[in-house]
């Protein structure tokens, strides 16, 4: 069976996907997840121009050949727009081997494990009203986990709060932006990132006090997460996890920059707060030190970023060792492909841990057609061959790309800061 078309879509119904459809001379087509958040295009150049060509004619049913093909053969190895290339691929074939053999996907990978994956949804706020709010409106939808994140007082905009200034995906970072809530991850539609300031001692100063009163208002049992978006350095981060153990998280995440492993020693020997990471990792070469140290509790990288189903499984794979688990990454800039390969690779390995969940705009749910469900706070794949997923062409081109940038962070006195 082979490829005999390759096909890279970008469309952006809220935000921008990139999307690879691969066709096969039997008429089997799969899609695959390359989106990379604010360098989609780069993303979309590199498959159109790199990769598409190497594809053509090759056995759509050697997945594994093909990985190695894509990564060995660039010479220029790792790196997310590389990954993210080579992981729509994998997915996509990994798609079309699902169809051929008449099965949902999960069942190539082993099959179940367990009904649904486990997932946590985002809960914000500018102050506690408005956070014990959002807390209830997740628990309402059936959530059974929450990750929490606060506005800092002083501060005018926080990146992850839904009422922030500037919060709501489209706003004009020139004109002031808007304080109307979003519901998912915010990318501003603009051509440049928009600029936030931060302050560390008061952010330390003042997310204690936040999960005091979370816990004092939804008791003990609540599983809690909390993102610091990687703006610690190594002892404030260990200082952070320390004054966050009387509350019990579930996770803490994303504490210090991820890029030198070995500072992760530091906050490790000063807390018992359970630490996840990864979602900025793009292969099982990142996270070697941070499992063989255990230094980690759960691997945050998507599938969309790591080299696909197969590149994610034997990170998985290597973490059970170390008893480490999954946390995968699961923002909306990662397209439906994406999140459905995880749900599938999820119910799928013995070290699941949890999935985040922020759902996807109607618009891009229409688009994509997911056949995966969300139910009493699970995601269950749907049971159809493949992926279960489709896509609409001819309604992506009612949604044409358009630049848009997570924000970047500045200290007070004007300096760059650590994202």
């Amino acid at each position: 069976m082979r490829i005999t078309s390759a096909d890279v879509l970008v469309a952006s119904p809220g935000r921008n996907f990139v999307t690879l459809r691969i066709t096969t001379d039997d008429g089997v087509v799969g899609l695959g997840d390359a989106t990379l958040n604010g360098r989609e295009l780069a993303v979309a150049a590199y498959l159109s121009e790199h990769v598409v060509p190497l594809l053509i004619g090759r056995d759509a049913h050697q997945i594994e050949d093909t990985w190695q093909y894509l990564y060995r053969g660039a010479y220029w190895r790792r790196g997310p727009v590389t990954m993210a290339s080579i992981a729509a691929v994998d997915t996509a074939l990994w798609d079309i081997k699902a169809k051929v053999a008449g099965l949902p996907l999960y069942q190539l990978l082993g099959g179940r494990s367990r009904t649904g994956c486990l997932t946590y949804g985002h809960a914000s706020g500018a102050e506690l009203p408005e956070l014990f709010d959002s807390v209830r409106a997740h628990l309402e939808q059936g959530y059974r986990a929450i990750r929490i994140q606060t506005g800092v007082p002083g501060l005018g905009s926080v990146y992850g709060v839904a009422s922030s200034p500037n919060a709501i995906a489209g706003a004009d970072p020139h004109a002031g932006g808007s304080t109307a809530r979003y519901d998912h991850e915010p990318a501003r539609r603009s051509a440049v990132p928009v600029e936030e300031q931060w302050d560390t001692r008061a952010y330390l100063r003042h997310i204690p006090g936040v999960f005091e009163a979370v816990r004092n208002e939804f008791g003990p049992e609540l599983p809690l997460l909390h993102d610091a978006h990687h703006r610690l350095t190594p002892i404030q981060a260990a200082k952070l996890g320390k004054s966050l153990e009387p509350y019990d998280l579930f996770w803490l995440e994303d504490v210090t920059p991820a890029e030198n492993q070995a500072v992760l020693r530091r906050v490790r020997e000063h807390t018992t707060t359970p630490l996840a990471i990864g979602e900025v990792f793009n292969t099982i070469w990142d996270y070697r030190e941070l499992f063989e140290e255990q230094l980690i509790d759960y691997v945050r990288s998507p599938v969309t970023h790591a080299g696909g189903i197969t590149g994610l499984r034997r990170i998985f794979d290597y973490a059970a060792v170390y008893q480490i688990k999954s946390g995968v990454h699961g923002p909306t800039d990662v397209s439906p492909v994406g999140l459905a390969a995880a749900i599938h690779l999820g119910v799928a390995i013995p070290n699941f841990g949890i999935q985040e969940y922020m759902k996807h705009s109607p618009e891009t749910d229409e688009l994509f057609r997911p056949g995966y469900r969300f139910e009493d706070g699970l995601l269950v794949p749907g049971e159809e061959p493949g992926l279960g997923v489709d896509y609409d062409e001819v309604l992506a081109e009612s949604f044409p790309y358009q630049a848009a940038y997570l924000p970047v962070n500045r200290l007070l006195d004007g300096s760059m800061h650590d994202w």
